[in-house]
């Protein structure tokens, strides 16, 4: 453990133990409803009150339920049914054949069915009384045959029993009690993988964005100290790759300036052709560290309106006799840094300018800040969407810095949008000229 860290119990030992709590309140209610419940007892019925019911079906006994059927499907033959169906016939006075008993099966339970051959036959009972005084548990349905075809049928109406209820209420109260330790874990899991997607997210907008707070479980934690050696260690890189072409671009101004002092003695021609190429050079080497000092500047982010900045743009572009206007619109903030986006929306209406004499504004709000600048200029050849966002490409031919440029504006220009988090897209528009995309997250 190094030097000044705090010792931290596993994040698997902190879930296992919030697993275990979980399961150990859920035990204690079903022990609690294991002492709470009273066994469910079946309802009993008798063969008379089923009689009374087929007599009366205008007003049935308690607890049954009168209706007429077309058909009957009578169950398989066993001992009960056998038994309960010339109980009902004798206490009707009507034939055996006449009347079906129906027991519905129980849960995931088929039907029973019977050899009738093994099994004795049920002797007849000694009178009506004796047969009203057999006992039915459970539900049922009966039906009686009439004289019309139609089967009339009593059964039993089963409302939701206590013992069901309070099941009911236990499962809810198990629920709600486990609902805390659940929120609790998931709360657990979710909050560190949150903090990475913020922080990355925060690291593809801002290099430069504060590091991951150390805190949480151990793996939690070493997962985050790994995080930010490696946010660490890309900055580092990328610095260095700055640095070092910026040595270099500077570097190389001391032969250039000994090459022009050597020349001075040549013909006119080959100095005049020579001072030429230095010049180009010299140039170069200027623009090439502009570019690395705008690309490294570390700029200071706040809330801006994007609207007023690319008014700002505009303004000073009309000023100096450009034709550039801005579609009318509600003000657009966003965070960002307010150097570097006015330089990349001035980039892009210059080279809009430069190459078609005028330049069209427009910002769009949406999930996300966009700004388009259109123009009707002669546009770009298709393959060279891409590669006109290269450093040092410049889709002008005649290689001429006056009228081509360096080749590292529209380089410079995503670099800053990508720092931000969004990008920007080149399209040629429809009827001739082209247009520029810049999303930027709100």
């Amino acid at each position: 453990m190094s030097k000044g860290t705090t010792a931290r119990s596993p994040l698997f030992l902190r879930i296992f133990l919030r697993m275990l709590a979980c399961v150990g309140v859920v035990q204690l209610l079903n022990l609690g409803l294991l002492f709470a419940i009273q066994l469910p007892r079946a309802k009993l019925y008798t063969v008379g009150h089923v009689a009374q019911a087929m007599r009366h079906p205008d007003a049935p006994s308690a607890g049954f339920s009168v209706y007429l059927v077309a058909d009957v499907h009578p169950q398989p033959w066993n001992p009960r049914i056998e038994r309960t169906q010339l109980a009902l016939a004798t206490a009707l006075g009507v034939a055996p054949e006449r009347v079906v008993f129906r027991f519905p099966p129980g849960f995931l339970q088929r039907e029973p069915t019977y050899d009738r051959s093994s099994v004795p036959r049920t002797p007849p009972l000694a009178s009506r009384a004796a047969a009203q005084d057999v006992v039915i548990a459970g539900p049922f349905e009966a039906s009686l045959r009439l004289p019309n075809g139609g089967w009339r049928t009593v059964s039993t109406r089963e409302g939701v029993e206590p013992w069901r209820l309070l099941i009911l209420a236990w499962l809810v109260l198990s629920a709600v009690a486990v609902a805390p330790f659940a929120w609790a874990l998931a709360q657990r899991f979710a909050r560190p993988i949150g903090a990475f997607a913020a922080a990355a997210d925060r690291l593809g907008r801002d290099p430069r964005a504060p590091p991951i707070e150390l805190d949480g479980p151990a793996e939690i934690a070493e997962a985050a100290r790994a995080f930010n050696d490696m946010q660490a260690r890309l900055n580092r890189y990328v610095d260095d790759r700055a640095t070092m072409i910026a040595a270099v671009a500077h570097d190389m101004r001391t032969p250039l300036m000994r090459l022009g002092l050597r020349i001075e003695d040549a013909e006119p021609g080959i100095r005049a052709a020579c001072e030429g190429d230095i010049r180009e050079m010299q140039a170069m080497l200027s623009a090439v560290m502009a570019y690395v000092r705008e690309t490294s500047r570390i700029g200071m982010r706040r809330t801006l309106d994007l609207r007023s900045l690319a008014e700002t743009v505009v303004d000073e572009a009309t000023d100096r006799g450009a034709k550039v206007t801005l579609a009318a619109g509600d003000p657009l903030v966003i965070e960002g840094d307010p150097i570097a986006l006015k330089a990349m929306v001035a980039n892009l209406v210059g080279n809009a300018v430069k190459y078609a004499g005028t330049a069209e504004v427009a910002l769009r709000d949406g999930s996300e800040a966009v700004i388009t600048v259109a123009d009707r200029g002669p546009g770009i050849p298709s393959e060279d969407v891409e590669r006109v966002f290269d450093p040092f490409f410049r889709g002008e031919r005649s290689r001429n810095r006056d009228t081509g440029g360096m080749g590292l504006g529209l380089a410079s220009a995503r670099a800053t949008a990508r720092a931000h988090g969004g990008d920007i897209e080149l399209e040629n528009r429809p009827g001739g000229g082209l247009i520029a995309i810049v999303t930027l997250p709100r």
